[in-house]
């Protein structure tokens, strides 16, 4: 190649690996003479020589005795834009998902088997949160959606702003007595945050902010139909309902549809994640969606930087305008 090329070696080596000390007329002669002779780089090979693997490691934890397919759709979503903002920046993604005990694996770094790892799923997992939170005490190349704790490198949604969105536009479709739906006081941080951001948006509104409602149910689905149970069996007073995350709204859209309680003619209600099957509901779930082009390309970003680098990060946020409100 190099004699092809009309050029030494050791220029090939440069030029191939991008070396600024070659001129841009000596590079395209070497990647003409590459092409001409079908050759290609190893970028692995050379990454690794340079103590790069060119790898992203992302790990969706899920619930303990709960397989893949019953992983929130929000976070393969978001997994999506991970691999997606992991490629743009010429990366491979290497994808783990992780529930059990025995499973938790987070040394991808140490073990030269990516560069950055990225954490995202569940917040109901507290053994796997706990891991991985002491895995952020070892390594700085690592970061988070929506962790449940504070006290390392995390990424969320701009859930004040979604909550304060949520809430004006229930309220521009007549709503005032409305109704937050969420576990404030779980692991799940982000639940809080937008109920912060309802009673904020409340208090714009000139109105009465609600304690959050909590349900129970085996997953977010059934506690939506729960809610909505436990508010007509008390005999609450709502015409507005903003869910602290899609799949409860969902879950709720069903069990007012049995109960013969019209949305949105009765009761306006209004979803947070941006879930792709809201679109489908009966009526389509009007929802906050927080853009997960820029999720996956700042959990990219904050995976690699270096350590005095890392900043918290906020997801901007949309209302998706659909049919549940007025």
């Amino acid at each position: 190649m190099a004699e092809r090329a009309g050029v030494s070696q050791s220029t090939v080596s440069r030029a191939l690996a991008g070396s600024e000390t070659i001129t841009e007329a000596t590079r395209r002669r070497v990647e003409q003479a590459a092409e001409e002779l079908g050759y290609h780089v190893n970028a692995r090979a050379a990454g690794l020589r340079k103590g790069q693997t060119g790898t992203i490691a992302i790990v969706v934890i899920g619930r303990a005795g709960q397989g893949a397919a019953r992983i929130n759709p929000f976070y393969y979503s978001l997994l999506g834009s991970t691999c997606a903002a992991a490629a743009e920046r010429g990366f491979e993604a290497l994808v783990s998902f992780q529930a059990e005990p025995e499973e938790f694996f987070g040394h991808y770094v140490a073990r030269r088997q990516a560069d950055g790892l990225v954490v995202i799923g569940t917040a109901t997992n507290g053994a796997a949160w706990d891991y991985f939170r002491d895995r952020a005490k070892d390594s700085d190349e690592i970061a988070f959606w929506g962790s449940p704790f504070d006290d390392a490198v995390w990424v969320r949604s701009d859930n004040l702003s979604g909550g304060q969105q949520a809430v004006a536009r229930l309220v521009a479709g007549g709503a005032r007595d409305i109704v937050f739906v969420g576990d404030t006081n779980s692991t799940q941080r982000q639940f809080s945050e937008r109920y912060d951001g309802y009673c904020q948006g409340m208090a714009a509104a000139g109105l009465t902010a609600h304690p959050p409602i909590e349900s129970g149910g085996e997953d977010r689905v059934a506690q939506g139909r729960e809610a909505v149970t436990r508010l007509l069996a008390q005999g609450t007073v709502f015409d507005g309902l903003f869910f602290a995350c899609d799949a409860m709204a969902l879950g709720a859209l069903e069990e007012l549809a049995a109960r013969d309680v019209a949305v949105p003619g009765a009761v306006g209600v209004i979803g947070f994640d941006g879930l792709g099957t809201g679109e489908f509901s009966s009526p389509p779930l009007t929802t906050v969606e927080p853009d997960f082009a820029q999720a996956g390309r700042l959990l990219v970003q904050t995976a690699l930087a270096g350590a005095d680098e890392k900043i918290e990060c906020r997801v901007p946020v949309r209302l998706v305008e659909r049919a549940s409100v007025g």
